[in-house]
């Protein structure tokens, strides 16, 4: 690692912690091991409804390093609602789209989904350490939070009742009890470790070295990747550029490439200045000189615990899953799960609901992986095959999609979205549900105005839950349902908002809804339910324990039948190539079979198009 370099953001240093065991016959209610992403979002989302939270980190700052560089949509959500979204979106910076090369030719231009309406933009770059630091920042103004830094986790007991946390801090080792443990600790829990628990899944073949640069460059903010480039043939380099001229690089390294030996500076800066320089002469850049800030390296793995809660102990972040890094879902998962776990342990805290909330999170939580894995996969098998029929079929996707355009999709990356909770227990479908917006669907943020005063759906309602009542309405009916759920959950916000006829957003068009609807919101962004007043059923009994069962529901198709069509095509093509030792032959009888249901005419097209 490159450290003290005058570009490179550094984060603050804290003072190890003195830690005081806590008093026989008291606990904490909360204690988040882990300073991380989930771990503070958790604790900021838990502390804003009244819970006491102690975080315990071994380290002394946040993390060193961009590590996570692309933050979504629903990430800055998350972030206004918690505390520093504005410092967030006044430092970071906003992109729309991306560019894909093989070789020195450009074969994709992605847009994300951004309209007028849309309040902030799809996705945004900055550092994970000065992200982190904008989240300690916020923490310490909150009187419900205590950080405890350079403490160490050294052993875990929990029963019915509890968890007693042995720690080691600068005073020696010392005892905490805890109602409740969060484990935010990252890839290698300790907590995971200590409880004798494992991630199950995938781990995949591609090995990527990451680094930060100082470099001063005119390249747009935008996600850029090279297939195959000449600067590093046989690879895969990804490009991003964040605050203070610093770019995140990515580089693939290549099977039977030593990892020691790619991972020293030197060679490093060796494979970086190759592809800068490639840049230059291709005409694409003017060179300027650049420093190494940070590297590291990464290995894609999609992995998960069965469960993300077990007894006392919840898991969050990379202690409870891991995604490849490809569609950026890493850190934007794991703040999803500290929004939706921090409201929901309050919940359980506070006493107003019952345990089976937590198992509620359990299942939305690890849904929610397999969500992220089914695009995550799909974007590695892209970025980088784990074996030959993958790499086959994917070096043919990257030269047919040159010339024909309708192969495209199968290269786009996939960028990280708000995932939803439809096969939630605490999702109630309903009449009031149209296709447009469903009870578990995320709720996307529009500009609207109340009052005469710009803002959005997001910022209207604050941290808590939002009634959404679309003009006109039967106040009286409206203040029943906040009456519910203020009677279910009492130390939570809630603000009803009329939404009127021409400063609404687009919202009851973009519903569907009727005059006197309301669309109630959880706090972690999701549609609870909707529906007249009349037609809601029983959410308030639901949000203080309920049996844990699924809604039978399905992913929102997001492709074209002929996507999916082609998409299940390269999928199975793949597999079969792996399964023969001769795939010269294979493919040869599956063009002669294709190739006489398509016509002579269309096989003479595609052959010059392609050959």
């Amino acid at each position: 690692m490159v450290a003290n370099l005058p570009h490179y953001y550094h984060p603050r240093t804290y003072a190890p912690s003195q830690v005081e065991s806590t008093p026989t016959g008291s606990s904490l209610p909360v204690v988040v091991v882990g300073a991380g992403p989930a771990g503070l979002a958790t604790a900021l989302s838990a502390a804003k409804r009244g819970v006491k939270v102690t975080v315990i980190d071994q380290g002394t700052s946040a993390s060193y390093g961009s590590r996570a560089t692309c933050y979504s949509r629903h990430t800055m959500e998350i972030a206004q609602r918690l505390g520093y979204g504005d410092q967030l979106e006044s430092r970071a910076l906003a992109w729309t789209g991306g560019r894909s090369f093989y070789h020195d030719r450009e074969i994709l231009e992605f847009k994300m989904p951004h309209s007028s309406h849309s309040a902030l933009p799809p996705m945004v770059n900055i550092g994970q350490c000065e992200y982190e630091e904008m989240q300690i920042t916020a923490a310490e103004k909150d009187s419900n939070i205590t950080i405890l830094w350079g403490v160490t986790l050294t052993g875990l007991e929990s029963d019915a009742d509890g968890v007693t946390l042995t720690v080691d801090s600068a005073g020696g080792e010392r005892k905490l009890s805890a109602d409740r443990v969060v484990a935010s600790d990252g890839g290698q829990s300790k907590v995971r470790k200590l409880t004798g628990l494992h991630l199950q899944g995938t781990a995949y073949e591609g090995r990527y070295i990451i680094a930060d640069i100082h470099w001063i460059s005119k390249l747009p903010t935008q996600r850029m990747v090279w297939f195959d480039p000449p600067s590093n043939p046989g690879s895969t380099v990804i490009m991003h550029k964040q605050p203070d001229n610093i770019w995140r690089i990515d580089y693939q390294l290549l099977p039977g490439e030593d990892v020691a030996a790619q991972t020293t500076e030197e060679a490093i800066m060796a494979r970086i200045t190759k592809h800068l320089a490639w840049l230059e002469n291709n005409g694409t850049i003017t060179a300027q000189p650049w420093t190494l800030q940070w590297h590291s390296f990464y290995k894609a793995m999609a992995l998960a615990l069965p469960s993300f809660v077990h007894g006392r102990i919840v898991f969050a972040g990379d202690a409870a899953h891991l995604v490849p890094i490809f569609g950026v879902r890493g850190l934007n998962s794991a703040m999803e799960d500290g929004d939706v776990l921090g409201w929901m342990i309050a919940a359980v805290a506070h006493g107003d609901a019952d345990e089976s909330l937590l198992k509620v999170y359990s299942q939305e939580r690890r849904d929610a992986w397999e969500q992220n894995i089914a695009s995550a996969g799909k974007s590695t098998l892209i970025m980088t095959p784990g074996s030959d029929g993958y790499r086959t079929t994917r070096d043919a996707l990257l030269r047919v999609a040159e010339v024909m355009p309708e192969f495209r999709h199968l290269i786009d990356p996939r960028q990280s979205s708000a995932t939803h909770a439809l096969r939630s227990s605490l999702s109630i479908p309903g009449p009031g549900d149209t296709p447009e917006l469903k009870a578990g669907e995320p709720l996307e943020d529009r500009r609207l105005v109340i009052d005469g005063v710009e803002t959005s759906l997001n910022k209207a309602r604050g941290y808590g839950f939002g009634v959404f009542a679309i003009a006109p309405v039967d106040h009286a009916e409206v203040d029943s349902v906040v009456s519910r759920i203020q009677t279910a959950l009492p130390h939570e916000q809630i603000k009803a908002v009329v939404l009127e006829q021409g400063s609404d957003g687009g919202c009851a068009a973009a519903w569907n809804a009727k005059a006197g609807e309301v669309v109630i919101v959880r706090p972690d962004g999701l549609v609870l339910s909707r529906g007249l007043p009349s037609q809601l059923g029983a959410f308030d009994v639901r949000l203080r324990g309920l049996k844990l069962g699924v809604n039978e529901a399905t992913d929102p198709v997001l492709s074209t039948p002929e996507q999916l069509s082609r998409e299940s095509v390269w999928l199975q093509l793949s597999k079969a190539l792996d399964s023969t030792d001769d795939k010269a032959a294979l493919m040869t009888r599956l063009a002669l079979v294709l190739g006489a249901e398509a016509g002579s005419k269309r096989v003479e097209e595609v052959l010059r198009q392609v050959a």
